[in-house]
């Protein structure tokens, strides 16, 4: 089990525990040297002995600011003080002509580095300092882009190896217990440009909503993204039993039971579509896409093959919706 950590706990400096043996599990924080990421470390420095896991950090320098490497730097030195161990210090390249822009492309070099540095340490947790208010703003995001339950879901309090003990605490909270501390904070000055979509939620829209609609806006996203997350986990868990069901093998891809598709309610009929599409080819489809597919079955007049993103098609074939790569719809022998 994962050390229960929060940031109102005492930091390590306020009372030794007793060491953990050498082989405890470890746990990594993810120390960016803000207030979320170091109350985190302070808490985990404290509540993970005590819990028989050892604690350790690792900072990843993203290279993007002039004095990057001093911010490192003062990152491990305070989690060396809060008496983490291995402190680890990564340098990553952010190549900010990715197609997926500035903030995607340091996003996917920072958990990859997290990855390496927990392969290399073994460690079986690392912790990140998502807040609650992280939370409501990825809620909104998401809901701003119409990009469905699976965004509004927001973040996984746990997925994998990596964890997020503080989604249920504000971002007022993580300082006041860094101040409480006596620990310094750095302050990213990328968290005040408004030229990024979640620093404009975060310092116009909430405190909007907040204002007009009342306290208590960022809780009640926080609470839709879990209520939409357990939503979205049965869902998917039933979409799991669904495909060997309704699939069969086709000639350079797969073939879904047109019938079995029309005799379900829209919600899970357009899963089942999105996830074949993903899972056989790696493709992602939109919901304009998946509405497309979709009346292949509940619209079918005949109509041609819809050509979908990666040179993927899907086309009417008798009984089946296909999926290929070559056009072909030839639905090949399957042993039930």
């Amino acid at each position: 089990m994962a050390p229960g950590v929060s940031p109102e706990t005492p930091p390590s400096r306020t009372g030794a525990a007793a060491a953990p043996a050498s082989d405890a599990p470890l746990a990594l924080v993810a120390l960016s040297g803000g207030a979320d990421s170091l109350a985190l470390a302070a808490a985990t420095a404290f509540e993970a002995p005590r819990a028989g896991w050892r604690a350790g950090a690792v900072i990843v320098d993203h290279g993007l600011q002039d004095a990057s490497a001093e911010v490192a730097a003062r990152a491990a030195a305070q989690a060396r003080e809060l008496g983490l161990d291995p402190v680890l210090v990564r340098r990553v390249d952010v190549d900010a002509a990715d197609g997926g822009g500035p903030e995607a492309s340091a996003r996917a070099a920072r958990y990859a580095a997290l990855d390496a540095a927990a392969d290399e340490t073994g460690a079986a947790l690392v912790l990140l300092g998502h807040t609650l208010d992280d939370q409501a703003e990825t809620v909104l995001l998401g809901l701003a882009r119409g990009s469905g339950t699976t965004s509004l879901a927001g973040m996984a309090p746990a997925s994998g190896r990596y964890a997020r003990p503080l989604l249920g605490i504000r971002r007022a909270t993580t300082r006041r217990a860094c101040e409480d501390a006596g620990l310094e904070p750095w302050d990213d000055p990328h968290n005040t440009d408004a030229a990024y979509a979640r620093v404009r939620v975060r310092d116009r829209v909430l405190p909007v909503l907040e204002a007009e609609l009342g306290p208590g806006v960022a809780e009640a996203l926080a609470r839709t993204a879990e209520q939409l997350r357990e939503d979205d986990e049965a869902f998917r868990d039933q979409i799991e039993e669904f495909i060997e069901e309704v699939c069969e093998p086709a000639e350079a891809g797969i073939a879904v039971s047109s019938g079995w598709l029309a005799a379900n309610p829209a919600a899970i009929r357009q899963r089942v579509i999105r996830h074949v599409v993903r899972s056989e080819f790696g493709v992602a489809l939109s919901r304009t896409q998946t509405l497309e597919v979709a009346r292949l079955v509940t619209d079918w007049h005949g109509q041609g093959p819809i050509d979908l993103p990666a040179g993927v098609r899907a086309t009417r074939a008798g009984a089946h919706v296909v999926f290929s790569t070559t056009g072909s719809t030839e639905v090949l022998p399957h042993d039930h």
